[in-house]
């Protein structure tokens, strides 16, 4: 199991993705990782993309500052947030398990 942790650049956030919801949100925290609903489907990369976009607005960081490290064809992906931390993740109310 993947958890949530922090390197030199930034923090890696273990994300369990679930597409093709009604409605785009986190569900909560799931066996260490971040559960997110996205309404995109699982094609062609859409869900990837829509992942960074919420991630974005949710975290208010640049796109340009999320990098997908695994996973790119799973449900199962790991996000590199450059130059985020697990305070800041914190404060916004969603500390890991």
């Amino acid at each position: 199991m993947e958890s949530l942790r922090e390197t030199k650049d930034g923090l890696i956030l273990p994300i369990k993705v679930i597409p093709g919801a009604s409605k785009s949100g986190i569900v909560g925290w799931y066996n260490g990782r971040l559960k997110v609903k996205i309404c995109a489907p699982a094609e062609k990369g859409e869900a990837n993309r829509a992942v960074v976009h919420f991630l974005s607005k949710t975290f208010e960081i640049p796109q340009s500052k999320i990098v997908l490290l695994k996973g790119a064809s799973a449900r199962e992906k790991e996000f590199l947030l450059i130059g985020f931390t697990q305070l800041e993740l914190e404060r916004l109310g969603l500390k890991g398990d």
